[in-house]
């Protein structure tokens, strides 16, 4: 019989239970496993993460179709009405699995869609989501909802798997044969209660807060930089980077960084010392391993100073100087347009540099995940 009864599944029900719980038993293998690689196995955990990925969407999808079954199908009876308790504990459990199986995939997809270049979903469709924006703080937000919220549906299928043991080998009742061959089991009709809706709303809500609620942020391993002396002082400025990863353009930045500037603006000739504090790089949900031994090695390299001499070129200016970074000093060339008015200054540069100069990036050899050319852009308002 396709569909349900009073006191059995029916085999439409029986095979979307199962084909889910192949899909999200192998996808918790596929994440636990994918988190724990380290990032100089990078290609591995990238494949891993994009695999995970796709087959939470699938997850995703097999879940509204078996939910929206389950609301024009009979719902079969408990077993032990009687067991006021069990069968409260069991009912919710079933209410926390439906609500995992769909809010633990939307959150990861909402994650995915939020972050920039890592770990593709392997078709063309969902890479970006209608109404979420790229930002790497709702990506974080995410990706903390999704951890929990998988975290719940472990434990539910874990207490699901040991009640369905009791049954078949304590009880000895019929529950575990109702889902394996659609055999029946129960006789007496019984209420159904929205107690254990609303446990499982709790549980869900309780989760959500403790993944929104505010953590106390990181100290710097380098203390912020004191303003340089300077015959023109920045009043605003931006040092950004892009670079891209997996194919795709990620974009970052330094938020902590201090200019020494000294022009003739009549000659247009002048010299510039930049020094940034390596630890308030910024790149997205990737931020934490940009700073680690393999990127920049913040801990052993807090600071990156650039000094050039400037002089004009063309129809504008260039800076030309040494870039020092993770201890490797390379030549860098950064032509910039540059206007002067009243006094105050406003110059925008870009420079393409390539990230092996400096061994950043050592262990990816080939630009499949990380590639080889970062575009560097400049732009500050100083005033004499």
């Amino acid at each position: 019989m396709p569909g349900n009864t009073l006191h059995s599944y029916g085999k439409i029900a029986r095979s979307l239970h199962w084909l889910t719980a192949l899909i999200i038993l192998a996808n918790i293998a596929l994440g636990l496993v994918a988190v724990r690689l380290p990032m100089d196995a990078l290609d591995a955990k990238v494949g891993l993460f994009s695999v995970h990925k796709t087959l939470g969407i699938a997850a995703f999808t097999v879940a509204l179709i078996r939910i929206a079954w389950a609301l024009i199908q009979p719902r079969p009876v408990p077993v032990h009405p009687e067991r006021r308790i069990e069968t409260f504990l069991a009912e919710s459990v079933h209410w926390v699995l439906y609500a995992a199986l769909v809010l633990v995939p939307l959150s990861g997809w909402i994650e995915h869609a939020a972050t920039e270049g890592f770990a593709p979903i392997l078709w063309p469709l969902g890479q970006g989501l209608p109404l979420v924006p790229k930002s790497p703080q709702l990506a974080e937000t995410m990706a903390s909802v999704h951890g929990i919220f998988a975290w719940l549906l472990i434990g539910a299928i874990a207490m699901h798997v040991a009640g369905a043991l009791k049954h078949a080998v304590i009880d000895r009742d019929g529950v575990l044969a109702r889902m394996l061959r659609g055999s029946p089991a129960g006789d007496a009709p019984a209420r159904r209660h929205r107690a254990p809706a609303l446990a499982a709303v709790a549980v869900f809500a309780a989760g959500a807060a403790l993944a929104v609620a505010p953590r106390v942020e990181q100290t710097q391993t380098a203390a912020p930089l004191a303003q340089a002396a300077s015959g023109w002082r920045v009043i605003q400025g931006d040092l950004g980077f892009s670079i891209l990863q997996m194919g795709t353009e990620v974009e970052g930045g330094f938020s902590d960084w201090t200019a020494a500037i000294d022009f003739d603006a009549d000659t247009g000739t002048g010299r510039v010392e930049v020094t940034i504090n390596m630890d308030s790089v910024r790149i997205g949900t990737v931020t934490d391993q940009a700073k680690g031994a393999e990127f920049f090695d913040v801990a052993q390299h807090p600071v990156a100073v650039f000094k050039a001499d400037i002089r004009p070129e063309g129809d504008g200016h260039v800076a030309q100087g040494t870039l020092t970074l993770k201890g490797h000093e390379v030549p860098v060339t950064l032509p910039f347009s540059l206007r002067i008015t009243d006094g105050v200054a406003t110059m925008t540069g870009e420079a393409s540099l390539d990230r092996r100069d400096w061994n950043i990036g050592q262990g990816y050899d080939n630009e499949s995940s990380v590639g080889f050319p970062v575009r560097l852009e400049v732009g500050l308002t100083a005033r004499s």
